[in-house]
């Protein structure tokens, strides 16, 4: 076959010269073309949140994308993709896109999530201080929007991408008309285009929750104390949402106490006269909706249950990694000579005697029905007239740290010290009530917690997204939840919330991860412009051909070599 290609080739130099030059120039700019894989690029994006609660829809509402891409510099977005960079990103910015009617917005995340700047205070928010990403992913969230948001992870040919869409779209403000006409024809640009189909409402989608207990000795009718955590994690982004210290850092205290409580229940001087409770329950993020239809399930659909009796109080754990304060949320504060206020003054006395460095608080705050979201999980409780509060190192539920994209795994030094303080009163608040145990005769919280362990489950925890819409009932993560709660307490069972198909509390949508190309490029006016070029280019050709033996005429006089007179 080549062989006759050649032989054909080798005739059509010999035959004619413009025939030749038609199809050789052509030939050798083909060849000489980029490479497919130098003309596109193929990553994975993440979608940002879209979901209803309490009919109120948030986050995107679109999924689909298939328009050039242009940054925030451009003058015109309209029907265009705006890419930013997260160093570059402010919500002002955002919403100029959006008041310009862009067609989608993708926000290029650096590699190393850990590394950005976390230490946005309340204060900040208030005030308005909102040219950090931390606080303006939290308000991006707080309507929806029908354009689709899409966030990746930084790469060389992505920030290569953005940079020459950068200089692109910079440069034409300082450019004259026909400057600006020049650019436009031969300027490279890139279609983004994402290979999903529009999103859609996930029907029976189940969250599920986690039950076990510790049964106390002494008789009968024994007082009850919970320990609750809410293990799903919330971002701006679900497949982004790590949630390390909101809230891995709770269920991993949570799984810690049971593994300590348990140890303490197996021997009967220890053995204390105080049902424990333990529930990692799913939904927190979404109003607490695990916790709320476990309280339904156990106070007004059944007849025997722990929470039907004597609830001595209920401790919430949440965003307990990170900071060096603890706060006592409460609804209510507890009265004197209960079990509530002993556990808040043994709090006190041991943060102020053993660990001075941590800066220890009651914080109050009202329920307010009104509100379409709860502040806190004890809330949820308080609302069942049960006796609960919340441990966090959080001075407010306002802060955007409970549901940041860059809550990942850090170095937590006071975790361990966080879980004494809370193990230490526990003990304490038990042994008040049971004449045969004292101090004395349980063994030292810090000496007892194993930091290996702890922080093997904080690193599990965080190495897989735990957002709502992800984990469903045959997820690992519910799974291996199941199986430590299992290997530490008696009678684990799990709790299942659907939604109400008539009324829904919750809706979830799917085509939260796909996968976007870019391809490379040129405008409509380069189109017409070769179409133009070509279409000289035939013209001439065909009036040499037309022409040839003139043409010949004229170049043979000009190469031909000039004779010599003497």
């Amino acid at each position: 076959m080549f062989e006759e290609a050649s032989e054909v080739f080798d005739n059509m130099f010999k035959s004619s010269f413009p025939l030749t030059f038609i199809v050789f120039i052509p030939a050798v700019l083909i060849l000489v073309s980029p490479l497919p894989a130098e003309a596109a690029h193929e990553f994975t994006v993440y979608r940002m949140q879209q979901y209803d609660l309490q009919g109120q829809p948030y986050g995107t509402r679109n999924a689909i994308l298939n328009t050039e891409a242009r940054t925030v510099e451009a003058e015109v977005l309209s029907r265009r993709c705006v890419i930013m960079r997260l160093a570059d990103f402010s919500y002002e910015e955002y919403q100029k896109a959006l008041r310009q009617s862009a067609g989608a917005v993708v926000i290029i995340l650096p590699k190393n999530m850990s590394a950005v700047p976390q230490d946005i205070t309340s204060h900040d928010v208030c005030n308005g201080l909102l040219n950090t990403p931390f606080p303006s992913f939290h308000l991006m969230l707080a309507t929806e929007t029908i354009v689709p948001v899409y966030f990746a992870m930084e790469d060389d040919e992505l920030l290569s991408i953005y940079t020459q869409t950068l200089t692109s779209s910079s440069s034409q403000g300082s450019l004259s008309a026909a400057e600006v006409l020049l650019h436009t024809a031969t300027a490279n640009g890139f279609q983004m285009v994402t290979s999903g189909a529009q999103s859609k409402a996930i029907s029976d989608w189940a969250i599920t929750s986690l039950e076990g207990r510790l049964a106390g000795v002494g008789g009968e009718d024994l007082p009850t104390i919970v320990v609750v955590a809410h293990y799903d994690s919330f971002g701006v982004a679900p497949w982004l949402s790590y949630g390390a210290d909101s809230n891995g850092s709770g269920v991993s205290m949570l799984l810690e106490l049971a593994r300590l409580f348990s140890k303490l229940y197996t021997y009967k001087r220890t053995h204390a006269g105080y049902n424990l409770l333990f529930f990692v329950s799913g939904g927190g993020k979404f109003n607490y909706q695990g916790t709320k239809r476990w309280l339904e399930d156990n106070l007004d659909h059944t007849d025997s249950s722990l929470l039907q009796d004597n609830v001595a109080f209920v401790l919430c754990l949440d965003t307990l990694g990170n900071g060096d304060s603890l706060h006592l949320h409460v609804s209510k504060p507890p009265k004197e000579g209960s079990p509530q206020y002993s556990l808040l003054k043994e709090l006190e006395m041991v943060v102020a005697s053993q660990y001075p460095e941590v800066k220890f608080s009651m914080v109050h705050k009202k329920i307010n029905l009104a509100d379409d979201m709860l502040a806190w999980e004890h809330e949820r409780f308080g609302i069942r007239r049960l006796p609960a509060f919340t441990l966090s190192h959080l001075p407010s539920h306002r802060l955007a740290q409970r549901s940041s994209i860059m809550d990942v795994r850090s170095d937590w030094q006071t975790l361990v010290v966080i879980l004494c303080v809370a193990l230490w009163p526990l003990t304490s608040v038990r042994s008040c009530c049971t004449a045969h145990l004292c101090h004395d005769t349980v063994p030292s919280s810090r000496q007892q917690v194993q930091e290996d362990q702890l922080s093997a489950v904080v690193d599990w925890l965080t190495a897989q997204p735990r957002a709502a819409q992800l984990v469903d009932k045959d997820s690992s993560v519910v799974s291996t939840l199941e199986y430590h709660l299992g290997h530490y307490l008696k009678d684990v069972k799990r709790h299942y919330v659907k939604a109400d198909k008539r009324d829904p509390e919750f809706v979830f949508y799917d085509q939260l991860k796909q996968t976007m190309n870019a391809y490379r490029v040129k405008p409509a006016i380069f189109d017409l412009l070769l179409a133009v070029c070509i279409a000289a280019y035939l013209g001439m050709m065909y009036l040499a051909i037309q022409n040839f033996g003139v043409l010949y005429s004229v170049v043979r006089r000009i190469t031909q070599p000039k004779t010599k007179t003497h």
